[in-house]
């Protein structure tokens, strides 16, 4: 048996999203802010009877219903909002004894079994009752103080600000039982399904979901033994004792432990006797303590229970050679019998290694305690585990998964715990492939949404088998952290990657505030992530070169009329003439070899239909997500040069900078750019744009030595057009600021509230508001 989804509504970001789950282990992955820790606290809510709900883990969403249902007496037919889990099992005919009281009817077959767990109103009715009352009680206190310039109104103003305080006194848990039947692929629930009632005593519903599920959490250690660290701060030593304390064998069990304890406890008496006799001698004199005047002894007291937790504690060993008995010629060699030993406590290493021993005693312990549980224990053990990679190295982080796989599944499959990882790390991904990645994905900034959906990379399958081996091969050896971005930037080659920062200071100083994932693809391979980004829904700017070329006159008739342009055949093997050839943008008949341009945005292989393309065509729009994607090439910019006025397009981003820098670039003083041009002053503009395209194409042309150069040249240059207006557009995508924020009203429609069940309304009749009038669906 295993959890195999769950479903939340109305918590935080995840105002309505289905999270499928892998049989081992789930990573989750996603920018800052995105809902991976609201995916986990969702349980912690619902299943640790410490943590209590608050006003604040409603959507954002909820909050305007919440206050126009207390504002207004008329709006009292609809229901107030609740936050809801649904959780999908699946299970094996040995586990079926668990589920029985979740058997939706005596026809069930194989189908995953579903409980929900609702966080509603104890009774809508007396609630707003409760805050009306009291808010005409504030309102009352509003008006003698009238003239306050502050316009102070006392608690409570809204019913978003009762519930800040009473929610806990006027909310529940309640639980359901789900028939798998009455639910979309989606998990969707049709329109006119109630759910079963699962006992009207929360209690019941409780020990039915304790009875199949445990779940434990690993939170992100970052402050581990650091004793001067307000935040969480424990030392190791003593998260081993009570590791000790609930799985290790006891020491009263251990005859071989007890007696070395003994033994020692005599010897310090023995100590002890002769160090306090003077002391306690003179106290037996004075008569003291008592009238029968007992005589004093100290006595050691050993506890086998506290040994460990008290008395004992992790150290470091570190061996080393006894350098007295080596000669001064010779470097160290001894056995290790002959070697000394320096120990030091556990706050004397690395915060990586701590981190590390720290997680797999936790995971041990989590494991251990479920496993040893026996009869009573839940069949499905699942373990969140928060960023792991606190203080871990790369190479930690790679093998992490692997390694904590085989930690907690070595008794067997039927004690295996199901992990879900949330993680910030790009390595901890390494091995992973698209398979156990669920992205979550953010709401378009744009649109001033503070939601997100849940994605699952598994899902995304590429027509071409060949394109899908490619994306995965580069982000395991890139170590791609395109899932952690707010935005890609896919760029041409080294240059580009190099000198983005640059750009980015010069144009766009706000993307510096953002965390922006920097693809290094060039013109042939980046239209192969078109659908994994368009799957993802980033918003991604494609920097890419026109790359010019003139097709090749076919030698005779019934020849080939156009010559492959990324494709080495036989034929072009054997006639180096028949290949195409890099030429200026200004020729005629040029034609683009890029690939993004052509199969992907803007779709155009015409030089001349690219350079008159309007921007509208360099834009595409995802279809249902909030990301979009647009390209950047070079364009014809006006140049000047001497008295002459013209307007040019590089083939490159090197010829494009020349021509757009170009009296800086021929100074002396940026002799370095290797973009110098003989007697430049005697040259037209046409002759300046050809001898550029022919520097800049010849063999002895160095991209990456002018990329560096410029890096170290004075700043008085400018960004070229076209990245400039790429970077601007990216800014505004990423910085409501810039643009018009754009409003959306909340869809009261029955359809909406089918979908987006803000109302409560997939309550059922029997519900707590079954005494609340059914809203208009």
């Amino acid at each position: 048996m295993r959890l195999k989804s769950f479903h939340v509504r109305n918590f935080r970001r995840l105002n309505d999203v289905h999270v499928d789950l892998e049989e081992t282990t789930t990573i989750f992955v996603g920018s800052n802010n995105s809902g991976k820790t609201s995916a986990t606290q969702v349980f912690k809510h619902f299943l640790d009877k410490k943590e209590s709900f608050s006003i604040h883990d409603f959507s954002a969403f909820c909050w305007s219903l919440f206050d126009e249902i207390g504002a207004s007496p008329s709006a009292n037919s609809k229901r107030l909002p609740v936050i809801e889990l649904d959780l999908w099992f699946t299970v094996e005919s040995d586990d079926l004894h668990r589920v029985l009281p979740l058997l939706p009817s005596l026809d069930w077959k194989d189908s995953p079994v579903g409980i929900r767990m609702v966080y509603a109103p104890k009774d809508q009715e007396t609630l707003l009752s409760n805050f009306r009352e009291a808010n005409s009680a504030a309102a009352t206190a509003a008006k003698s103080s009238e003239g306050d310039p502050q316009g102070y109104h006392p608690w409570p103003k809204k019913l978003t600000d009762y519930l800040s305080k009473r929610l806990k006194e006027e909310y529940r848990i309640y639980y359901y039982v789900l028939d798998r039947a009455q639910f979309d692929d989606n998990f969707q629930s049709k329109q006119d399904y109630t759910p079963q009632l699962l006992g009207e005593a929360a209690e019941a519903g409780r020990k039915v979901v304790e009875s199949l599920i445990k779940v434990d959490f690993l939170f992100a250690q970052r402050y581990l033994s650091d004793a001067s660290s307000k935040g969480r701060s424990e030392n190791l030593s003593t998260r081993m004792s009570r590791f000790y304390e609930r799985n290790l064998e006891k020491l009263e069990d251990d005859f071989t432990a007890v007696k070395a304890l003994a033994n020692s406890e005599a010897e310090l008496n023995k100590h002890l006797e002769k160090v306090f006799a003077p002391t306690l001698k003179q106290l037996n004199n004075l008569g003291y303590p008592g009238l029968t005047n007992p005589q004093l002894v100290i006595r050691s007291a050993f506890d086998p229970e506290s040994v460990l937790s008290k008395s004992a504690s992790i150290h470091y060993v570190l061996p080393h050679p006894d350098i007295s008995n080596a000669t001064s010629a010779d470097p160290p060699s001894l056995p290790v019998a002959a070697q000394q030993y320096l120990t030091l406590p556990d706050n004397y290493n690395g915060l990586g290694f701590k981190n590390l021993i720290y997680m797999v005693i936790e995971l041990l312990d989590f494991h251990s305690r479920w496993a040893d549980q026996e009869e009573s224990r839940a069949p499905v053990h699942l373990v969140f585990v928060e960023e792991p990679e606190a203080h871990l190295h790369v190479q930690l982080q790679q093998v992490f998964i692997a390694k904590v796989n085989e930690l907690i599944t070595d008794e067997g499959p039927l004690y295996r715990s199901q992990l879900v990882v949330t993680t910030h790390s790009p390595h901890i991904i390494y091995e992973s492939s698209f398979t156990p990645i669920r992205y979550f994905q953010r709401a378009n900034m744009l649109e001033h949404s503070h939601y997100s959906t849940v994605l699952n990379l598994s899902n995304f399958k590429e027509d071409e088998p060949d394109t899908t081996n490619f994306l995965r091969q580069y982000m395991k050896l890139t170590h791609c952290d395109l899932f952690f971005a707010d935005a890609a930037v896919l760029v041409e080659g080294n240059v580009e990657r190099l000198l983005l920062p640059l750009m980015i200071e010069k144009a766009a100083p706000q993307l510096k505030s953002n965390y922006l994932s920097i693809l290094e693809l060039g013109g042939a391979f980046a239209h192969k992530f078109q659908n994994l980004i368009q799957f993802l829904g980033l918003t991604a700017l494609v920097i890419t070169d026109l790359d010019s070329v003139a097709l090749p006159e076919p030698k005779a008739a019934g020849a080939r009329q156009e010559a492959n342009i990324d494709e080495d055949s036989e034929e072009e093997e054997s006639e180096p003439n028949n290949r195409a050839k890099a030429c200026p943008t200004f020729r005629s008949d040029a034609v683009s070899s890029n690939q993004t341009l052509i199969q992907w945005i803007p779709g155009l292989k015409s030089i001349a239909a690219l350079l008159a393309a309007p921007d509208t065509k360099k834009l595409v729009i995802h279809a249902g997500s909030p990301g979009m994607v647009r390209v950047a090439y070079q364009t014809k910019q006006e140049l000047c040069w001497k008295t002459e006025k013209a307007s040019y397009a590089g083939r490159t981003f090197e010829e494009m900078f020349a021509l757009e820098n170009l009296e800086w670039c021929q100074n002396e003083q940026q002799k370095a750019l290797k973009l110098r041009l003989k007697s430049v002053t005697k040259l037209t503009l046409a002759d300046i744009a050809q001898k550029l395209f022919d520097k800049v194409n010849s063999s002895s042309f160095g991209k990456t030595d002018f990329a560096l150069a410029l890096m170290m040249a004075s700043p008085d240059w400018v960004v070229p057009k076209y990245i400039e207006e790429g970077l601007c557009w990216l800014r505004d995508q990423l910085t409501p600021e810039h643009v018009e924020p754009v409003t959306k009203e909340i869809d009261a429609s029955p359809e909406a509230a089918s979908t987006v069940p803000l109302d409560g309304s997939s309550l059922p009749p029997g519900s707590p508001l079954h005494n609340v009038e059914a809203s208009q669906q």
